[in-house]
């Protein structure tokens, strides 16, 4: 199998809008039918006009395999210290269990070094189990409580 990454296109929106509509989660809060919702459209140009967001896509033979999106932030905290968000880590199900999330998670440990990070973070829902195992598995730890407010828009 051919892999590859590669950074998301405008073309890809669909795609990547079905892949996080794939799975049980997905479903309840994503709406991948089209014309896509114009939310997504404006949220991906925003994505793609911002240096310190990437959305990264793996390809295997040329077939969308996975997605996540990288956000690089700056701290005062940690001497200063920049950080690598990695969020909206998907893997397509056909690729699903061939290794190709940690091959997207060594990615993102990759491109956090290049830019300078001292600390890849991530969050995944607690309704994931495997999820979190995956993430433990890699040398992750939840050394954290994270909380979130659900605003109504």
């Amino acid at each position: 199998m051919q892999l590859s990454f590669r950074r998301a296109v405008n073309d890809d929106l669909e795609a990547l809008v079905a892949l996080l509509a794939d799975d049980p989660l997905g479903a309840t809060r994503e709406n991948p039918s089209t014309p896509l919702d114009p939310r997504y459209a404006q949220a991906f140009a925003a994505i793609d006009a911002d240096p310190n967001n990437e959305l990264i896509l793996l390809e295997a033979d040329g077939r969308l395999a996975g997605m996540m999106q990288l956000t690089f932030i700056p701290y005062l905290t940690h001497t200063g210290s920049w950080r690598c968000l990695v969020e909206g880590v998907r893997v397509a199900r056909a690729f699903r269990g061939r290794g190709l999330g940690t091959q997207m998670l060594e990615r993102a440990i990759e491109r956090a070094r290049e830019r300078g990070c001292g600390l890849v973070q991530l969050t995944s829902d607690k309704q994931r189990p495997e999820a979190l195992r995956f993430y433990e598995a890699l040398g992750f730890r939840a050394t954290h409580e994270g909380f979130k407010l659900r605003l109504e828009t």
